[in-house]
């Protein structure tokens, strides 16, 4: 490796860190000023490239391409501005976390609209006219359609800057992203600032996306692939920084260049691919500087929005007729095995929704009563699943000696990840949790040897007398119970006590003499190891796993079970994850563009129940149960 081939690659990097530049800056200014975090932004950035296509290849000529890419940036900004008109604009009141959910329903209804209107296939657009060749850079052949994006990059950067800097609109911006709720109070139309803010998001998101069809064809995969950089490049750049999404930017593209550069490297006996790191790189950056600098590099302190979301009440021990409700609902599920003659089909539906309620609960248990956001999850559901598997494996353990394994090898990971992630609060803990989650997919992946890289594990069956679907969905019902009741105790101890009084008031907490981060860590060590048991049982029912067990994606899905059912009611992620995994299951098998449809329902519910189903229900109940004053 040379001094040529590094700056080589260092150039590459830098074509890449633009159109990374234009999402990531895109995704800060609507973030810093609507709070919103925009999971559908990836998405708009999809449909830039998608857009695009269309209109060049539609015209044709010289003018395709061009015509092409400012007409998707236009396009997009105008979609971005209907989306939050439309919707975004009626849930601005509610928690921030439900904003999630209605702009992730948003993704899966793009996704299968751009299906519907170009197909599965990858489409390759035309090349940039005047820009088809390339140049003679350190003795190598360089696009010259790259140096244009390395100029565009930092002009962009320069019109962002003076716009921020220099124009009216920019010092509201730069205000509301301060104190959004001062600057509505001084008088400005902030309808009309959160609209003009995501139109300006949206228009880079789609200018970025429509760049890249010189340099990629056009695919699905492109919203989840994009968003998860774009995040990084948020968080690791400062929330609302412009100026440090460009240098968040730009390292995280150089440093993927320089792994390629880098190559297979001998360190003794071992050789080390540092092209595989190319995978996680960004991840790695973003825990390295969450963990020195929990704001990034050019964030402040965020000040906490004051939206009109109610205080949430505490717990209340289950009643009477709650606990005779629990009984009777244990007792129909165990009622449900006799059927399986009947219909096998719905014990092996029973035995997903069981393994999604244990998955849901351990992840309420801390995003709800602890109020620690996690967008990673899925790690320790990974670890669990593999932790079985392997040994089962390698080792030949009976089952249940894998089983109780599973818990031991998740909490393990959640100890060490929690350590650092409990220093962390709000979007950054969030983001800090999925990069080690991403981290362990990818040892998972490129782990050939022991993991089985992209290929798993294969046969792992339960072993008798739990062969049977419905004897191990029996047992799947048994662990559930016993999960639900144990995290219940735990929140009605004192541990759980302390555990609120840390996420409500961590100051008072500390002042009376409780160890908030303490506390906060072994309850990120128990939703952990209570994970791992979902992900146990998921490995024997299912008979094999791959890394798709510890993606993103599964990580998502939690996050929307425990918000479909309600974070302030220990049983609102029991409603959500039956609701979820059934509503998946059913439309999956009903239509090509389940995606939309299930989309689609999230945004009623969303709509119809802000708050959750279960705690919207039960606010209802009691605002009905309430005692009326009479008038005087």
């Amino acid at each position: 490796m040379t001094l040529d081939t590094i700056a080589f690659q260092a150039l590459n990097g830098l074509a890449a860190a633009s159109s990374l530049f234009f999402v990531g800056a895109g995704l800060s200014l609507i973030f810093g000023v609507t709070r919103i975090v925009n999971m559908a932004h990836g998405s708009l950035y999809m449909l830039g490239i998608y857009l695009a296509y269309a209109i060049a290849t539609a015209i044709g000529g010289g003018w395709g391409y061009w015509t092409g890419v400012v007409g998707a940036a236009l396009g997009v900004a105008t979609l971005g501005a209907l989306i939050e008109i439309v919707l975004l604009r009626r849930i601005y009141h509610v928690p921030e976390l439900f904003q999630l959910l209605a702009t992730f329903a948003l993704v899966l209804i793009i996704n299968d609209a751009t299906l519907w209107l170009w197909g599965p296939e990858d489409l390759l657009g035309p090349r940039a006219p005047g820009f088809r060749g390339a140049v003679n850079l350190l003795g190598r052949r360089f696009p010259s359609y790259d140096l244009l994006l390395i100029a565009l990059g930092p002009i962009v950067l320069l019109v962002l800057h003076l716009t921020l800097v220099r124009t009216r609109f920019g010092r509201l911006v730069r205000a509301a992203t301060q104190d959004r709720e001062m600057v509505g109070a001084l008088g400005v139309n902030q309808a009309l600032l959160f609209t003009s803010v995501f139109t300006a998001g949206s228009f880079l998101s789609g200018l970025g996306g429509a760049l890249q069809l010189a340099r990629e064809p056009a695919n699905l995969a492109m919203d989840l692939t994009v968003i998860g950089d774009a995040f990084v490049v948020v968080v690791v750049g400062g929330m609302g920084s412009i100026p440090g999404a460009y240098l968040a930017a730009v390292i995280v593209a150089e440093i993927k260049a320089l792994c390629i550069s880098i190559g297979v490297v001998q360190f003794g006996g071992f050789a080390v691919n540092f092209s595989k790191l190319t995978l996680v790189a960004e991840f790695i950056v973003m825990a390295v500087v969450l963990i020195l600098r929990p704001h990034g590099l050019f964030g402040g302190i965020p000040i906490a929005a004051r939206t009109a979301a109610g205080v949430e009440a505490p717990f209340r021990a289950a009643s009477r007729l709650q606990k005779i409700t629990g009984a009777v609902l244990l007792v129909g599920l165990i009622a449900l095995a006799a059927v399986h003659t009947l219909s096998p089909y719905t014990l092996v539906l029973g035995t997903d929704v069981l393994i999604a309620i244990i998955f849901a609960v351990s992840l309420h248990f801390i995003m709800g009563p602890g109020g620690m956001h996690s967008f990673g999850h899925a790690a320790y559901f990974g670890l669990g699943t593999y932790g079985a598997a392997l040994l089962v494996k390698f080792l030949k353990a009976p089952m249940f000696l894998a089983l109780a394994a599973a818990p031991v090898v998740a909490s393990l990971g959640a100890l060490l990840f929690g350590w650092f992630a409990v220093r962390l609060s709000g979007i950054y803990l969030a983001m800090l949790t999925l990069a080690f989650a991403q981290i362990v997919w990818s040892i998972v992946f490129q782990w050939q040897d022991f993991t089985g890289g992209s290929n798993g594990v294969l046969g792992v069956w339960p072993s008798a007398p739990f062969d049977a679907p419905w004897s191990y969905y029996l047992l799947c019902v048994a662990l559930a119970a016993v999960v639900v009741m144990m995290l219940r105790a735990i929140l009605f101890s004192p541990f759980g006590y302390a555990m609120r009084a840390g996420r409500d008031s961590p100051l008072r907490a500390e002042a009376i003499g409780i160890d908030v981060k303490h506390v906060h860590w072994i309850a990120f060590a128990v939703a952990g190891g209570v994970a791992g048991v979902a992900g146990g049982l998921f490995a024997f029912a299912k008979g094999s796993i791959s890394p798709e067990t510890i993606n993103v994606g599964r990580s998502i899905d939690a996050i929307v079970m425990v918000l479909l059912g309600g974070l302030e009611s220990l049983s609102g992620p029991i409603a959500g994850a039956t609701i979820f995994a059934t509503l998946q299951d059913t439309i999956m098998r009903q239509t090509e563009y389940w995606r939309a449809l299930l989309g689609a329902i999230i945004l009623v519910l969303v709509l119809v129940f802000p708050g959750g189903i279960v705690g919207a229900l039960a606010k209802r109940i009691a605002h009905l149960t309430a005692p009326r004053r009479s008038a005087p």
